[in-house]
């Protein structure tokens, strides 16, 4: 029987883990984010980002853990997409009522593992790093992000990637309670 290897996602300050297997952390981060309530607070601070004198109302600490949180993610994405074997986390077709809640095309729903692997085409790791601090520091100050742009397609890359997650701990979470 093998052992379940665990990486270091840089989870330890809001997980209070060091290491974790990347479905793991998908899972811890969804213990402590709720899906909807992330959704929309990466949305107010992309238009707080983009926007001079706009600033977010939210505790800069509670930015922060959802900052770290999110680089988390992000490299756990990125090692389920480069090493998660085809179909692995494939959604039946039955399971496609919660289809319209998802930025997800019909295609990335069943195979939210897709949505890693072209994240990470359309993106780097040092975008996506790039996008979140640049998201959280201009969301706290005054002044705007010139470069719209820029945070755009990592924008809508990191939205998919959230409802990709939220379906494979889904997936992962019937599994354990069926016990395949």
């Amino acid at each position: 029987m093998m052992k379940k290897k665990k990486t270091d996602f840089e989870s330890r300050f809001w997980s209070g883990t060091r290491k974790h297997s990347a479905v793991g952390l998908l899972e811890a981060f969804f213990q402590f984010n709720d899906l909807a309530g992330v959704k929309e607070t990466i949305s107010t601070m992309v238009q707080c980002s983009v926007q001079k004198n706009a600033r977010i109302r939210a505790d800069p600490a509670e930015v922060f853990h959802l900052y770290q949180s999110l680089r988390s993610l992000v490299r756990a994405a990125r090692l389920i997409g480069r090493k998660a074997k085809t179909g692995k986390f494939q959604i039946p077709p039955e399971n496609h009522y919660l289809m319209m809640l998802t930025f997800l095309s019909a295609e990335e729903y069943r195979d939210p593992v897709r949505v890693f692997r072209s994240a990470f085409k359309a993106c780097s790791l040092e975008e996506y790093d790039e996008f979140l601090s640049a998201m959280v520091y201009f969301s706290l100050g005054k002044s705007g992000y010139e470069e719209e742009r820029r945070i755009i397609i990592p924008y809508i890359q990191l939205m998919k990637m959230l409802d990709a997650a939220w379906l494979i701990v889904e997936k992962a979470s019937t599994e354990k309670a069926t016990g395949k």
